[in-house]
């Protein structure tokens, strides 16, 4: 079948211009931010929606595309947690659309708690919050509907699945610290419908819900998002507060017995900090003079950082991402250069043991929650969906606990490969190269996917998307940017603020590796990236547009002087910079993508990838920058189109399996029609 031709929908240009500190900047398309009441927006979406799905759905491999993923996608499984006997975990069949929350009992038997599906079978409902009482008798679930994220609670009695009391809302994402006698727990509300003002309260079971009393909170920025962490006896409540992203927060403990506000243990240090209990001591996880972490304990939580003593000291490369207790010492996740360890380090300061690794992958680490012997890690890799394994602390062998419902054996001839290549300053960056056999057998279609940003690591983890591209003889990679956390806090701050064009430079330079190395050419890479991400691939169009062939930009930001106007943008302004201030405003609009767009250049073909419901990343910032491109671009349209999906009732993050495996579909089939990979 062919392509239909493309013809971009007419978009009105308004003089709109914005005065930045004396900056004189346009805003043509400023009419596509209101959604409200606005004829010429549904109009141009409609008309691009008739520009998009039928070439999406013209592609000629499409269903192929889709079959490959679905083939190669298998289920999920998390850890358990462990509550006496029993043991509760989240499952996803390969067949079912949303993960189920499930208890095994003692004998083995198995009961679902809750299936998303079953109370909603369009798929629209999802599962943001599964946490267990103490005693295992009642459990509180949290769900949202169409990718709002809103999440409401409700406390449920595990036994009758009898809803006790709920739903509360504005509790989005909310953390639940259970009082040992299961008779409540402390959570997190927002006391406005905005997403912002939350607040820290305590809940008792069986009382209303507007007698609940608030711990903490009040007169603080409104942007602060709270942790807490209780200890095994329940007296004492750790309160963490940072505003927005900050790399920093404020730590607090409460006495839930002796009453009164919360102590401050640490405040106004430019780190972060964690606390953790372990049968009578107090410890804390911190990146304070650590950038890549350390636990220390505290001894006496009046006396300040300077008198805590470590117990796992900051590792020369390796970056503390995880930690947990057990009976025989913390249950340690770190990473080194991206790569995960996992480690046993005993209370008393000893060398730490090794728990061995089934290969160069991701795994995260959970323990009991009565702290005693044993714990569990879950492992992924680019070509193994996620096992869990369960730990014995108290010689560090590991057991399969449970593997990935239908997961198939990894491909003996698909490689994952870590490189490194040089960055614009001399930096070394690292990217992972996955493909087929042992050496680049010339060049071939890669996909390039980045994110670099907010401390966050792309450690190895399995793709159905990525596996797919590869069988067919594509390459799939993926660079440790700066501006994550693969190699500590000073990696994540050489990437954020002033430095940001730091991470743009390092994704170029990530592409021009590969085009070097014979992995591939200009007109057989395309980049990818979302979120975040979306703005880093967006920032590379913009700067380097004869650097690649095809771009997918998905659920970006790209109009860096607005974006703290829309969704949890002024949560951000600590990672990005603010426009209001001049010295920032530069940083800004030297890289916003939407500003840089330059009339009369041939620009690449970009797909963005769009969601209604998105709470996060303000739809806005793809519609403004489709239109811009499309008025900008003299590359031929049929060859290099720009073209903007959207979807509806969904969001930012979690969607069901049908809706992943289409989005896959449009991608994989676009990726390969632009760079010319073809799927048997």
């Amino acid at each position: 079948m062919a392509l239909p031709p493309v013809r971009y929908p007419a978009a009105p240009r308004d003089d709109v211009v914005d005065d930045y500190h004396g900056t004189k900047v346009p805003d043509p398309y400023r009419w596509i931010e209101d959604p409200e009441n606005n004829p010429d927006l549904t109009a141009w979406l409609e008309a691009q929606d008739e520009l998009c799905q039928p070439w999406l759905a013209a592609l000629a491999d499409k269903a192929k595309w889709r079959a490959a993923q679905a083939r190669l996608l298998p289920g999920s499984i998390s850890a358990p947690a462990v509550r006496g006997d029993r043991l509760f975990f989240h499952r996803r069949e390969s067949d079912e659309q949303h993960a189920k929350f499930i208890v095994r009992e003692g004998d083995g038997t198995e009961r679902v708690l809750f299936d998303p599906t079953a109370v909603d079978p369009t798929g629209l409902t999802t599962l943001d919050v599964a946490t267990i009482s103490p005693d295992g008798n009642v459990m509180v679930i949290g769900v949202s509907s169409g990718g709002d994220e809103d999440t409401s609670i409700s406390v449920i009695d595990v036994t009758t699945l009898e809803v006790l009391e709920g739903p509360i809302d504005r509790t989005r994402y909310t953390a639940v610290a259970w009082l040992p006698d299961s008779s409540g727990f402390f959570y997190v509300r927002r006391i406005t419908p905005e997403p912002f003002n939350r607040r820290v309260w305590r809940h008792v079971i069986g009382t209303p819900i507007d007698e609940d009393v608030l711990i903490f909170g009040e007169g603080r920025d409104p942007s602060t998002y709270y942790g807490l962490n209780i200890s095994l006896d329940g007296r004492m409540l750790a309160i963490t507060a940072g505003v927005g992203t900050e790399p920093r927060n404020d730590l607090y403990l409460y006495d839930d017995v002796a009453g009164g506000d919360p102590v401050a243990i640490v405040e106004g240090e430019d780190a972060e900090f964690w606390l953790h209990f372990y049968s009578g001591r107090t410890f804390v996880m911190t990146t304070l003079d650590a950038p890549r972490g350390r636990v220390a304990e505290i001894l006496d939580p009046s006396g300040g950082p300077g008198v805590w003593v470590d117990v796992v000291p900051q590792h020369p490369t390796a970056v503390i991402a995880e930690v947990t207790t057990t009976a025989e010492g913390f249950l340690v996740g770190r990473s080194d250069h991206a790569v995960s360890e996992v480690i046993i380090a005993p209370y008393d300061g000893s060398a730490p043991s090794v728990v061995e690794m089934p290969g160069a992958g991701s795994a995260s680490v959970q323990s009991r929650y009565d702290q005693g012997s044993g714990g569990y890690v879950t492992y992924t890799d680019f070509v193994t969906p996620g096992t869990v394994y369960a730990v014995a602390t108290d010689s560090g062998a590991t057991t399969t606990w449970a593997t990935a419902p239908g997961a198939r054996p990894a491909s003996s001839d698909v490689l994952a490969r870590q490189y490194t290549y040089r960055s614009h300053d001399g930096t070394d960056v690292r990217i992972f190269i996955i493909a087929k056999g042992n050496a680049t057998n010339g060049p071939r279609p890669t996909i390039l996917y980045g994110y670099g940003g907010f401390n966050i690591s792309l450690s190895p983890a399995y793709s159905s998307l990525a596996q797919a591209w590869v069988d067919a003889g594509g390459v799939y990679a993926v660079a440790s940017l700066r501006g994550g956390s693969e190699e500590g806090e000073e990696w994540h701050r050489a990437g954020m603020r002033e430095n940001k064009q730091n991470v743009f430079e390092d994704f170029i330079a990530a592409a021009r590796y590969l085009k070097a190395e014979g992995w591939t050419t200009t007109e057989q890479l395309g980049i990818m990236g979302g979120s975040n991400g979306g703005l880093l691939v967006g920032a590379t169009l913009t700067q380097w547009p004869d650097e690649m062939a095809a771009v997918i930009c998905s659920a970006p930001l790209l109009d860096m002087l607005r974006y703290e106007l829309f969704g949890l943008g002024i949560t951000w302004n600590d990672e990005y910079g603010k426009a209001d201030d001049p010295v920032e405003f530069q940083w800004l609009y030297g890289y916003s993508p939407l500003q840089n767009v330059r009339e009369g250049l041939a620009y690449p073909s970009v797909l963005f990838t769009s969601f209604d419901n998105d709470g996060r990343t303000d739809v806005m910032h793809p519609r403004k920058m489709c239109a811009a491109l499309q008025h900008a671009t003299t590359s031929d349209p049929d060859a290099k189109p720009i073209l903007f999906r959207r979807e509806s009732d969904v969001g930012h993050s979690v969607r069901s399996t049908d809706r992943t495996l289409d989005l896959g579909a449009d991608e994989l089939g676009y990726f390969a029609h632009q760079l010319g990979l073809q799927i048997r």
